[in-house]
């Protein structure tokens, strides 16, 4: 899955920034070896019940590990089978979604992600398999959007149309490129070709519910050659398009080949021009953006990641999903963000012995939950009204934490943030300079909310004085 929460992207988000917009599939915070019985808990968690808006319903992300290769730009969690794992897969992936529904006691599964890994590698019957058990579980309408991450590959084309039948209504193309030695070069196993097909056949199957992802930022792209991808692309694609810029990311075959000077990325300045220019053609084809990597027309957006974006609950399930949601079912009344083991192997065997294959539990702090709120929220183009920021923040609105601050209204006045009756939000020209307003923003969220917390002790201590006195008087 992309760098999502599954599926935000990589555009413009410093290492130190994503570690809130980790995939509930990806590697981001991995889980550490652990005991997965109690949650740990920073000093700063406050036991303030999440409101029952946020615990009643929730999206589910179900994370498939295997792929035939890995692509040399790839560090998500994904294995190469050794043999046929797909039966047990199956199975578990039934068990620890059965488990957690019921953990976390939720009503309501307002959206499935299928990602990987390449979970169109799966039997079609294996996404059949787990719909049934949600549907055992909790309420998901006809009208729930279900959406299978497709790598276009003649095997994957040959199986939409059953991958259909099973409950999937929305796909999710890996294009990448349409340049066939950019994706050799990328180690992906398609042609240009393939991945028009796919994506022609998608649309006969999902008419208005076929996503795009490609990629800029690639080794040899140049600002024309991506100009003249991208119009290639809107010319067969359906109604919504993701962008993600390449990342090096360390370990990778890739990140090898840079370090080493057989491939050369284009400078920042020129992948900065590439996201300019890809937004303005993409709003003339009649695109709205509506987050920093996702573009849509048409009331295609993707709702499932919109979950992510708007900070509402979402269980992880499978190995390496990572999830946040409040455990009623333990009488648990704080959100937790919560990790599956890694490794499938090690996973499954947790899975068969206790229900689930959650490694690794954490309590998050009230800052902490308004951190991933801010950092969230902040992406879309939209932002963060005021109505939503109360759910998370009772006490403390917008105008309280960020309008006296002096990096704020220096944002404001370069016209790059804004913050009025509407809510708080990027400007055009701020969402592409996101990676440098975030921490402005993180700041002074923080150095709020630790006075707030600082005052609310004092006034605690001056009332037990009280309290104290009062008795000694009696």
């Amino acid at each position: 899955m992309k760098n999502v929460f599954p599926a935000a992207g990589r555009v413009l988000l410093s290492p130190a920034l994503r570690r809130f917009c980790g995939s509930p599939g990806s590697p981001g915070s991995p889980g550490s070896p652990g005991s997965p019985g109690s949650p740990e808990a920073p000093e700063d968690v406050s036991d303030v019940p999440a409101s029952p808006q946020l615990t009643k319903q929730a999206s589910l992300y179900v994370h498939w590990p295997y792929c035939l290769r890995r692509c040399t730009y790839c560090n998500f969690n994904k294995y190469i089978p050794k043999e046929n794992n797909d039966p047990i897969m199956i199975e578990c992936l039934q068990k620890e979604t059965e488990a957690l529904l019921q953990l976390s006691q939720v009503s309501h599964i307002t959206s499935v992600f299928f990602g990987g890994g390449t979970p169109s590698l799966a039997h079609p019957s294996a996404i059949g398999a787990v719909l049934e058990t949600v549907y055992k579980q909790a309420s998901l309408s006809g009208e729930a959007e279900v959406t299978l991450e497709v790598n276009p590959t003649p095997e994957g084309m040959s199986k939409l149309e059953d991958f259909h039948r099973a409950g999937v209504n929305r796909f999710s193309i890996g294009v990448q490129s349409l340049q066939d030695e950019d994706l050799k070069s990328l180690g992906r196993d398609h042609s240009s070709q393939e991945a028009l097909q796919t994506i022609e056949e998608a649309r006969r199957l999902c008419p208005g519910r076929v996503s795009v992802d490609v990629m800029f930022g690639r080794p040899g792209q140049t600002v024309k050659s991506w100009e003249g991808e991208l119009s290639e692309l809107l010319a067969a694609c359906d109604h919504h398009v993701s962008l993600y810029q390449l990342t090096l990311e360390r370990g990778t075959r890739l990140f090898k080949q840079v370090q080493l000077g057989h491939v050369t990325p284009p400078a920042e300045e020129a992948t900065a021009e590439m996201y300019h220019r890809a937004r303005g053609t993409l709003q003339q084809h009649g695109f709205l953006q509506y987050e920093v990597s996702n573009f849509a027309k048409h009331n295609s957006e993707s709702r499932h990641n919109l979950s992510y974006w708007k900070g509402r609950q979402y269980i992880g399930v499978g190995p390496g999903a990572h999830g946040r949601f409040v455990p009623l079912g333990e009488g648990g009344v704080v959100r937790e963000a919560r990790t599956q083991t890694l490794e499938p192997d090690v996973w499954i065997r947790e899975v068969l012995q206790r229900g689930h294959g959650t490694r690794r539990r954490i309590r998050l702090s009230h800052l902490t939950l308004l951190e991933e709120v801010l950092v969230m929220g902040m992406r879309m183009t939209e932002g963060i009204n005021h109505k939503h920021w109360k759910l998370f923040s009772p006490e403390s609105g917008l105008h309280e934490i960020f309008g006296a601050s002096v990096g704020v209204k220096e944002l404001q006045q370069s016209g790059h943030l804004l913050l009025d009756d509407r809510g708080l939000r990027c400007s055009w020209d701020g969402l592409a300079l996101l990676d440098t307003i975030l921490p402005v923003l993180l700041v002074e969220l923080e150095k709020q909310i630790s006075t707030h917390r600082v005052a609310d002790r004092f006034l605690c201590l001056v009332r037990s004085l009280r309290c104290g006195g009062n008795n000694e008087s009696g």
